[in-house]
């Protein structure tokens, strides 16, 4: 039979398919992503905003309505939000129709995070699937099960569903996913804590997040996806990042993995990368601007003192110990807008004094960075007060949140709602410090991505 161009056309199609489903093509390899895409704007954020901004006034007012245009990522954090079918915008299934039925159609955000045993080394954001449940529906961080129920249950309950509904969109809306924030951190360095050392904890960890990656990016592998990878002041230190890369490899999924997300929900600067990773080290070069140090990581023998210097030290340590794996890195700059408002940068929950940062945007001027985006949705709550703001008590306390940089520790600060809930009273202070820089262009039209599965008829 006579090859006709649209014969061969079609023929590079179907080699182009089979290449990306194989993963004969790596994620890391294509370019970026996010370019080129406008973020979807969820009308639930907007509504969450608008009962704010009804009750502000002067700079709070003003960036929160400059707000009301940005998209930034939506939590899948309970089984009920990856249902197929229900199509509420406080569901997977609801956004992306919502973002297919736009033009341009946007690119669409999720964290993925309802893993068994969830958040282990914190209290304020355990989730709702347990290894082992106790009497009091909480769960049992000790057991020395090896979580069969909880994987299940994660596996055909939570990540079974969403891959049907990531399906049914794969190639039509642009996706991104970022992948269980802090549990692979937490498996890799804080193993002494029993909640995450325990065997169930260890089990829920190492299985679901390779079950999760290979089981979404097979189900969509035009989705992007990014593993989550702490930030700097937690994983900075050259033995942590050692640890870290170690179960990256160990799990062996980097074929499915365009890179990692870092500083989700933390507050950690972006700053200014330095000339190598020593550079600020032992007093050097103190008057360089890529050695601002506003955690004091430096004196403790951590470069990683703000996320650019992290994921270029991150990224060297995994080229020489992965062969084959080029990560890229998109940085959550959702509040980071003011780098020194802690006393102490162990605190994390929901900090006074802190300010929305950059705007989301794929001009990082930096080959290694696709983007900042805003991943921890700005003015939802990290975790409770230890009295809830309706007078009753909380039960997900964590001490954390009753820090002294914690809003809701001083007199006359109002108290903080469980996590993910609405904190009207630290939105307002987010967009009041807020240090957004200049709103971005719209994008250029982006290239088709290539095809997600299968050729066509």
């Amino acid at each position: 039979m006579a090859l006709t161009p649209s014969s061969v056309a079609v023929m590079l199609k179907c080699i182009v398919c089979i290449l990306v489903t194989l993963g004969c093509t790596s994620a890391q390899s294509q370019p970026n992503p996010i370019k080129g895409h406008t973020l979807f704007v969820n009308p639930t954020y907007v509504e969450k905003l608008d009962s704010s901004i009804a009750t502000a006034s002067g700079v709070a007012k003003s960036n929160m309505q400059l707000m009301r245009t940005i998209g930034s990522a939506y939590w899948l954090d309970v089984m009920s939000k990856v249902q197929p079918g229900n199509k509420s915008t406080a569901t997977a299934d609801g956004i992306l129709a919502a973002a297919l039925g736009q033009t341009p159609v946007p690119l669409v955000t999720f964290v993925v995070y309802d893993l068994p045993n969830r958040d282990c080394h914190a209290k304020a954001s355990n989730g709702e699937i347990c290894c082992e449940t106790n009497p009091d529906g909480t769960c049992n961080f000790k057991s020395s099960n090896n979580c069969s129920d909880g994987l299940d249950t994660y596996k055909n309950k939570y990540i079974a569903p969403l891959a049907v509904v990531l399906k049914n969109y794969c190639g039509k809306v642009p996706i991104v996913l970022v992948i269980e924030p802090d549990s692979l951190p937490n498996l890799a360095t804080n193993q002494a804590d029993p909640n995450c050392g325990s065997p169930s904890t260890k089990a829920s960890y190492s299985q679901g997040i390779p079950y999760a990656v290979t089981t979404l990016a097979t189900a969509c592998p035009a989705a992007s996806l990014y593993l989550d990878a702490a930030h700097g002041g937690w994983l900075g230190w050259d033995n942590n990042i050692a640890s870290f890369v170690n179960e990256i490899a160990l799990l062996d999924i980097g074929d499915h993995l365009r890179g990692f997300s870092t500083n989700v929900a933390n507050y950690q600067p972006i700053g200014v990368v330095c000339p190598q990773a020593d550079w600020c080290l032992n007093g050097q070069h103190q008057s360089d601007p890529c050695c601002a140090d506003p955690c004091r990581l430096e004196g403790q023998y951590n470069s990683a003192n703000n996320e650019r210097n992290y994921v270029h030290e991150l990224s060297a340590v995994i080229l020489k110990s992965v062969p084959g794996f080029t990560p890229h890195f998109i940085i959550d700059s959702g509040r980071n807008g003011v780098p020194n408002m802690r006393q102490d940068c162990a605190n994390w929950c929901n900090i006074r004094g802190a300010g929305v940062g950059l705007y989301p945007t794929t001009d990082t001027n930096d080959t290694l960075i696709d983007a900042f985006l805003w991943l921890k949705t700005p003015g939802e709550s990290d975790g409770c007060t230890q009295d809830l703001p309706s007078g009753g008590s909380c039960a997900r306390f964590d001490s954390f949140c009753g820090s002294k940089d914690s809003i809701g520790s001083q007199p006359g600060e109002p108290r903080a709602p469980v996590a993910g809930e609405w904190f009207d009273y630290q939105i307002k202070q987010l967009a009041t410090n807020a240090n957004m820089g200049p709103m971005p262009s719209p994008p250029p039209p982006s290239p088709p991505s290539p095809p997600p599965s299968g050729c066509p008829g």
